[in-house]
C-alpha cells in the first residue's frame, strides 16, 4: 500500500485529499524564539492557526480530506508535538519535514557537520522519529542561501538529502529553483530521479530570470509554484512579490506546454509567524479563495485541479521504497 509519513502517523496516500505542498505552521530565522517585538505565547499561535486550518478542512470536504505540507526545516521554528496537536484538533494532516530551508539557517552545529552525519540525521527523522514526539518526518528540506548561489554547505546538504531520500523512499523539496545546475549535478551523481524533487519557489518574483525551467522539467523533475498569494498587488507586498497575473500566466503556460504533471501549487503561508509580521490576511486558504477560482476562469476544468492539487502531490509524497 503507497503511504505518506504525517505527525500523527503513515497514512495511505489515497486520504491525502487535497494539499497544500509548501506551507508553514509557523516559521522563523534561528534565535526568533528570542525575539520580543513579535514573540507570541503558545496560546496566542494556537488561536491564530486553528481557525485557518478549520477553513482549509471544510473547504476540502468535497475531496474527502486536505493535507498541510509544512516546510520549516530544522532550525526554523519547528515543533512537531505542537504540530500533532492541531491536527488532532482540527483534522488537517500535517506532513512535518527534516532538513533546513537552506545552509544558511542551519546552526553552527550542523553548518559543521560532514555529509554523512547530516544524512545519518534525516534518516533518523524519517524512519524513527523528530526528537521524542513518535512523529515521521515525510519530506526533506533543502535550500539555496542568501545571494542566489549555492555554497559549500548547501551541497552538503543536498548530497545528504539525495542520499537519505534513497534509502527512506521520501521526496526533497527546495527553497528557491535558482542556481540549479549544482543541484542537478548532485542529483544525478547520488542517482536520485529528479521527479523525487520539487523544485520550490519557482514563481516568486526575485527568481524570474534565474531559474532553468528546461533543465529541471527536461530532467523529469517537479517545478514548484508555491508562493501564489504572495501579489504585488496586496497593501504592503513583500521582496519577493510578484503580480498576480504575471504569475497566473506563468502557470498557465507550462500547464499549456504539457507539462501539468510536473508542477505543483501552494501559498507558502505561514499560520502563525515567528519572530516577524508576516503577510497580513495570506494564508493557506488563498488556494481556494484565490487560486482555484482563477484557474476556473481560465478555462482550467476539475479534473485537471485535481491532477494539481490531489494525484501530482500524493504521487509526489508517496514513499518509494520501505
Amino acid at each position: 500500500m503507497s503511504r505518506v509519513n504525517t505527525v500523527l502517523g503513515p497514512i495511505a496516500a489515497e486520504e491525502l485529499g487535497l494539499v497544500a505542498v509548501h506551507e508553514h505552521i509557523g516559521y522563523g530565522m534561528p534565535g526568533s524564539e528570542l525575539d520580543t517585538q513579535w514573540w507570541k505565547t503558545p496560546e496566542q499561535r494556537y488561536e491564530e492557526t486553528v481557525p485557518k486550518l478549520r477553513r482549509f478542512a471544510e473547504y476540502s470536504r468535497e475531496y474527502g480530506g486536505c493535507t498541510f505540507v509544512d516546510a520549516t526545516g530544522i532550525c526554523n521554528g519547528r515543533d512537531v508535538d505542537y504540530y500533532k496537536s492541531l491536527s488532532a484538533k482540527t483534522g488537517v494532516h500535517i506532513v512535518a519535514a527534516t532538513g533546513f530551508v537552506g545552509g544558511d539557517t542551519a546552526l553552527r552545529f550542523f553548518a559543521d557537520a560532514t555529509v554523512d552525519y547530516l544524512m545519518r540525521q534525516f534518516v533518523h527523522e524519517i524512519t524513527v522519529g523528530i526528537g521524542d514526539t513518535g512523529s515521521r518526518a515525510g519530506i526533506i528540506k533543502v535550500g539555496v542561501s542568501r545571494g542566489f548561489r549555492m555554497r559549500e554547505l548547501d551541497l552538503r546538504i543536498y548530497r545528504a538529502a539525495a542520499r537519505a531520500a534513497l534509502l527512506t523512499g521520501v521526496p526533497i523539496f527546495t527553497h528557491l529553483a535558482v542556481d540549479v545546475e549544482p543541484a542537478l549535478a548532485v542529483f544525478a551523481e547520488e542517482g536520485l530521479p529528479l521527479d523525487r524533487v520539487l523544485f520550490g519557489h519557482a514563481d516568486d518574483g526575485v527568481s524570474q530570470g534565474r531559474v532553468n525551467e528546461t533543465a529541471i522539467l527536461g530532467g523529469g523533475g517537479r517545478i514548484g509554484f508555491d508562493t501564489f498569494g504572495y501579489d504585488l498587488e496586496l497593501p504592503d507586498p513583500p521582496f519577493w512579490g510578484r503580480h498576480r497575473r504575471e504569475r497566473l500566466e506563468h502557470f498557465l503556460r507550462l500547464i499549456g506546454e504539457g507539462h501539468v504533471d510536473q508542477v505543483l501549487a501552494s501559498a507558502d503561508a505561514n499560520c502563525s509567524p515567528l519572530g516577524w509580521p508576516g503577510v497580513e490576511g495570506h494564508t493557506v486558504n488563498y488556494i481556494y479563495e484565490q487560486l482555484i477560482p482563477d484557474l476556473r476562469a481560465e478555462g482550467i476544468d476539475d479534473a485537471m485541479i485535481h491532477r494539481i492539487f490531489v494525484e501530482n502531490p500524493a504521487d509526489f509524497l508517496t514513499l518509494t521504497t520501505n
